[in-house]
C-alpha cells in the first residue's frame, strides 16, 4: 500500500507503475475508459490517468492485473461484479 499524501506518481512514473497490467479502468469525467492493455499502455490512457494536478488520479487500486484509477461508481461496480 502506498500513501498518496507522501508518494506522488507523475507522468514519468506511470509506465513503470502499470507494467504488467492487463486492464486499466480509468474514471475521468462522465465517460470512464476501460482499456485492455497489450504490451505497452497507450499514451492517451496514461494521460487520462493523470488528474488536474498532473499526478495519478485518486483513488487508485490494483486488483491482480487490473488497475482502477479514479472513482466512478458504475465502473467500480462492473469491475467488482466481474464484468
Amino acid at each position: 500500500m502506498v500513501d498518496a499524501r507522501k508518494v506522488r506518481f507523475g507522468a514519468a512514473e506511470l509506465p513503470a507503475l502499470f507494467a504488467g497490467a492487463a486492464r486499466l479502468a480509468i474514471a475521468k469525467g462522465k465517460s470512464p475508459l476501460d482499456v485492455r492493455v497489450v504490451g505497452t499502455v497507450d499514451p492517451a490512457a496514461l494521460q487520462a490517468a493523470l488528474g488536474p494536478s498532473g499526478n495519478l488520479r485518486a483513488p487508485t487500486l490494483r486488483l491482480g492485473t487490473t488497475f482502477l484509477v479514479g472513482f466512478d461508481e458504475s465502473l467500480w461496480t462492473r469491475i467488482f461484479d466481474g464484468a
